[in-house]
């Protein structure tokens, strides 16, 4: 393991958009998934970007060292007490006070051929 960890401190998840829970089992949703296998702690700040509302900033992560966290975007806690809007635009920034690898998943269930999309974000 690298004294840093693996990954870089900031990236962007450009296409993001909570879906409905729909009536399937399998219920519609987003998560970010972030691996710290640094020897620190990480403190995560979260912005959203909207087509035509103002960003979204004061939500905050914690990943321990030597861990992997599942970020819900469907989940009040996971998301500083911010009610992600559903079939909504929009983009996530992470800053993160130590290297991490993010990957971003959705799960719509909105048709009968529901679709799981995942991607790495960008990063620099």
């Amino acid at each position: 393991m690298d004294k840093q960890g693996l990954g870089k401190k900031n990236w962007i998840i450009p296409d993001c958009e909570l879906p409905q829970p729909g009536q399937g089992v399998l219920k519609g949703h987003e998560s970010v998934i972030v691996v710290n296998d640094g020897p620190q702690d990480v403190q995560i700040k979260v912005t959203l970007y909207f087509t035509d509302q103002d960003l979204v900033d004061n939500i905050e992560w914690r990943v321990p060292a030597g861990r992997v966290r599942c970020f819900r975007m469907n989940r009040v806690e996971d998301m500083g007490g911010f009610l992600v809007p559903y079939d909504t635009q929009y983009a996530m920034k992470l800053e993160s006070s130590g290297n991490i690898v993010v990957q971003y998943g959705r799960l719509d269930n909105r048709q009968t051929n529901l679709a799981y999309y995942t991607t790495l974000g960008y990063t620099e």
